[in-house]
């Protein structure tokens, strides 16, 4: 999931920058992804699960696809992909400030209180020494930064109203009600040129891997990790995106985009209770109990051996 999030900056800079528009490649991404998906649920007879549930499909539409993904294509006009996926590594720090009001399963601890304040410390040093100097940069992270509230508010409305309808059924369907609502601006913000082939290819591999492929993978690993847990995932994406960045783009982050993803990174992850990911305790837990020359009891299975095996 990670890996192939972190992969969409890549994919939505160089779709920018070849010419298509943000509500353009937004429409296009959206539509791809549930023609597809819809398609899936239609064969396995999934979609009469979606009787009543609209609304909520309509919600998580606009929070998690309609807005978010618009913004965030802007925003990569004026601001490195890099950049764009360290700013977007604050979910978790947004979803945490939400959960006090909205998810009282999620509320923050002593914990993860203190890594909202670091957490929020990294993007005001990200922002404060890399971009403070670039009026259009600064348009461009804000307009990021606002995407992830969108990001933060869909966790919450799959956990609540939507988890137990099929990912299929539910994704395909939002998707379809988002294409919907982008068709009209797409139109106004259509391309006056015709965009590089590589362009086109981007918003394929956006459509097909990064969003329809990837919201059926993510719906599931809400219902089993949990919504806070769920969105840890970006402990690794904005690593990928980097990566992918300086290797295939060229971007050279500066002194603020490192100390800002550190910061940021220890903040997501205090803010989740200072855990590590379940899949990865069991790794941990052996190489203890190799330094360890004995070692008494039994561990017992527990529910987080289930999450790491559907994970």
């Amino acid at each position: 999931m990670s890996i192939i999030w972190g992969a969409s900056y890549l994919f939505i800079k160089i779709a920018v920058d070849g010419g298509v528009p943000p509500l353009a490649l937004a429409w296009g991404r959206v539509t791809l992804a549930a023609v597809v998906l819809l398609a899936l649920a239609w064969r396995a007879g999934t979609l009469p699960t979606l009787r009543g549930g609209w609304r909520w499909l309509v919600a998580l539409a606009v929070v998690e696809m309609s807005i978010p993904f618009p913004l965030i294509a802007a925003g990569e006009v004026h601001v490195d992909s890099s950049l764009a996926a360290i700013i977007v590594a604050a979910v978790p720090l947004v979803g945490a400030v939400l959960a006090i009001r909205f998810d009282e399963s999620e509320r923050p601890t002593p914990v993860r209180a203190l890594g909202l304040v670091v957490g929020f410390g990294g993007v005001v040093v990200l922002v404060g020494i890399d971009v403070s100097g670039n009026v259009k940069e600064l348009i461009g992270a804000g307009a990021i930064l606002l995407a992830t509230v969108g990001y933060a508010i869909g966790p919450m409305v799959v956990k609540h109203r939507l988890r137990d309808l099929d990912p299929r059924a539910t994704m395909g369907a939002s998707l379809a009600i988002a294409s919907l609502i982008l068709l009209a601006p797409a139109i106004a913000d259509r391309p006056h040129s015709a965009p590089t082939v590589g362009a086109i290819a981007a918003v394929v591999f956006l459509g097909l891997v990064c969003t329809a492929v990837a919201f059926v993978i993510f719906i599931v690993l809400i219902s089993e990790a949990g919504t806070s847990r769920a969105t840890v995932i970006t402990y690794i994406n904005p690593v990928v995106a980097l990566a992918l960045g300086v290797t295939v783009l060229g971007e050279r982050p500066g002194t603020g985009t490192v100390a800002g993803l550190l910061l940021i990174l220890a903040g997501s992850w205090l803010s989740t209770d200072g855990r590590l990911p379940p899949a990865l305790r069991p790794l941990f837990a052996r190489s203890r109990a190799a330094r360890e020359p004995q070692s008494t009891g039994t561990p017992r299975p527990g529910p987080e051996t289930s999450h790491a095996t559907v994970i």
